[in-house]
């Protein structure tokens, strides 16, 4: 049975891996029914105005971080008060939304999706640069250091991880140490690594209504 959060996915036209390993399996209700939810979804043509347009890139964009409305709207504020001082507003509205712990916990693999990971730094499975951080806001840099709180490593909720971290290749702006269960931030995310891509320019439009 489809989920919010499939249908979440279905209705942007996108999968935003919100299931985590469910996701990635035949079971993923994107690859199943590849149309809106509704019972006329299949044979409906959908046409948008700019305003649903906007608003579509908006969702995309919010809910693969796994942000409420409020929180996303923060970081779209300031990254339009940035506007004079970036070279690049879109780039520096995606580096703001990567560069929070439950996303790079995420991005690291370890966790099959961005709520997954925010419950995991909530709940005090990390230490960054050796201290204990349960805020999954949290903003990285680089040099800073992530890594699976030892008492942690034995605990059920990652007891799948040596297995499935070995197939996993994190972005080229963190460097994974598969053995220790480490990361490090060595780099600035890219606009182009960014997933699901948004048409971000769309967004500050909606915004700036």
């Amino acid at each position: 049975m489809a989920t919010t959060k499939c249908k979440t996915c279905r209705r942007l036209g996108v999968k935003l891996f919100l299931k985590g390993e469910r996701c990635v399996s035949a079971k993923c209700s994107t690859v199943r029914k590849p149309y809106p939810p509704g019972n006329k979804g299949k044979r409906r043509a959908r046409t948008f105005s700019e305003y649903a347009k906007e608003l579509r890139e908006k969702q995309k964009i919010r809910n693969w971080y796994n942000l409420s409305e409020r929180q996303f709207a923060k970081y779209v504020a300031i990254a339009l008060k940035k506007r004079k001082s970036v070279e690049n507003t879109a780039e520096y509205l995606v580096q703001e939304l990567e560069t929070r712990l439950d996303n790079v916990v995420f991005r690291l693999g370890f966790a099959t999706s961005h709520s997954k990971a925010r419950q995991l730094v909530s709940h005090r499975h990390f230490l960054l640069n050796g201290r204990v951080v349960n805020i999954p806001s949290c903003a990285v840099k680089v040099g800073d250091k992530i890594l699976i709180k030892p008492s942690s490593l034995g605990k059920s909720v990652f007891k799948d991880l040596p297995s499935t971290i070995k197939k996993y290749e994190a972005p080229s702006w963190l460097k994974l140490n598969k053995v220790k269960m480490e990361g490090e931030v060595t780099g600035k995310p890219s606009l182009e690594e960014a997933s699901p891509i948004a048409e971000i320019s769309t967004i500050f439009e909606f915004y700036s209504r």
